[in-house]
C-alpha cells in the first residue's frame, strides 16, 4: 500500500489558498472510496478528507476523516459521523464511549462537525514554505511514519465495523458463517447454540421432545428465540435487529417481554438484542431498560480449494 502523507500535505497546503479543485486526488485508498472536499462556492472553513465503503456517502454516514480546523491551525483524525443525515449504525460503543466529541476537544462551539469523535488531534504549523504536522501536547513533529500508522489503526476499527477485514484464519468454529442476509443468522444460532456465548448461559426450550424455542408462538407475534436462565430459570427473549430500526427492535422487544412477564409469570424476565452493528439510537433507547443486553456478531471469511476438500485434506 502506497503511503497517503504525500497526499495528506498537499490537502493541508492547498486548504491555505482559495483553490477548491479536488480531481488530482486519490479515488480510493485501502479499499476505500477518498473524498476530499475544500468548500463549495467559498472555501470551507473546515475542509475535509473523508475514507468510506461503497455503501457509504459523507452525508450519510460514518467514516475515518481528516478535518483541518484552519482557523486554530488543528487537524483532526476524526471517527466522523454525517451532519446531513444519520446512518443506521455508528461507531463501536467503546469508541462512542471512550472519545471526546471535537465540541469537548476545542471546549467550546466548533463552525462544523462538532458531534464528531477525536482519534488524534495535531497541530498544522508553517515552517518556512513547508507545513510541519506537530504532536499537540508536546509540540514536538510527529514523525511521517506515526501520522501512517494512526490512518491505518482507525481504517482497520472501521472495516472491522462492517467486516471487511481479510482474516487470515478462522478464530472459532462459530466464526464459519456467512450471513449473506440477517435472517440467516437465527437458524445458524439455533444449529450451534451450544457454541455460542449466549448458549453457555443460557438453555433453549424443548417441549415433549420438540425445540420451541425459535419463533416462539405468542398471539402477538413469534418471539425470534424464547430461552431460559441455566442459573434461575427465568425467561430471556432474544431479538434480533433484522431490517429494522432501532426503534422498533426496542419496542418489540419490550412487548414480548410484557407478554412473557404476564402470559408466562415470570417479573425478572430479560431481553437481548442481536444486531451487526451498535448505533447511536440503539444506545439512548436501552439505557432505559437495564434488563436489555445489546450483543453483536462479527463473521468470519474463508474460501476453500475444492481440491483440499475433495482429497479430504483439513482446512
Amino acid at each position: 500500500m502506497n503511503p497517503f502523507n504525500p497526499t495528506l500535505f498537499e490537502y493541508l497546503k492547498q486548504a491555505q489558498t482559495d483553490n477548491l479543485k479536488t480531481s488530482t486526488y486519490l479515488k480510493e485508498y485501502a479499499d476505500l472510496k477518498v473524498r476530499v472536499s475544500f468548500g463549495m462556492g467559498a472555501p470551507a472553513r473546515v475542509p475535509w478528507i473523508a475514507f468510506i465503503t461503497n455503501d457509504m456517502h459523507v452525508s450519510n454516514g460514518f467514516y475515518p476523516v481528516y478535518l483541518y480546523y484552519k482557523d486554530k491551525s488543528k487537524l483532526i483524525l476524526s471517527y466522523g459521523i454525517s451532519e446531513t443525515s444519520e446512518f443506521d449504525t455508528t461507531w463501536p460503543v467503546d469508541v462512542i464511549g471512550s472519545a471526546q466529541t471535537i465540541t469537548e476537544y476545542f471546549n467550546e462551539k466548533v463552525p462544523r462537525y462538532g458531534d464528531s469523535l477525536v482519534f488524534k488531534a495535531y497541530s498544522v504549523e508553517k515552517n518556512g514554505d513547508k507545513l510541519q504536522i506537530k504532536d499537540d501536547e508536546t509540540g514536538e513533529v510527529i514523525p511521517q511514519e506515526q501520522i501512517e500508522n494512526d490512518l491505518r489503526i482507525i481504517i482497520e476499527k472501521y472495516k472491522q465495523g462492517f467486516d471487511i477485514v481479510e482474516h487470515t484464519q478462522v478464530t472459532s468454529d462459530v466464526g464459519i458463517g456467512l450471513f449473506y442476509m440477517e435472517k440467516q443468522l437465527e437458524d445458524f444460532l439455533i444449529q450451534n447454540w451450544d457454541k455460542t456465548d449466549l448458549g453457555k448461559e443460557l438453555d433453549l426450550i424443548v417441549e415433549e421432545g420438540v425445540l420451541v424455542s425459535q419463533q416462539y408462538r405468542t398471539d402477538i407475534g413469534p418471539i425470534d428465540i424464547l430461552t431460559r436462565d441455566r442459573k434461575n430459570g427465568n425467561y430471556v427473549v432474544v431479538e434480533l435487529k433484522k431490517n429494522q430500526t432501532s426503534d422498533d427492535t426496542v419496542g418489540q422487544l419490550a412487548r414480548y417481554m410484557g407478554w412473557v412477564k404476564e402470559k408466562l409469570v415470570d417479573n425478572d424476565v430479560r431481553g437481548i438484542i442481536i444486531a451487526g452493528g451498535f448505533d447511536k439510537r440503539l444506545n439512548y433507547a436501552v439505557k432505559m431498560f437495564p434488563q436489555i443486553q445489546i450483543y453483536t456478531y462479527l463473521i468470519d471469511f474463508k474460501l476453500i480449494e475444492q481440491k483440499k476438500l475433495d482429497q479430504g485434506e483439513k482446512v
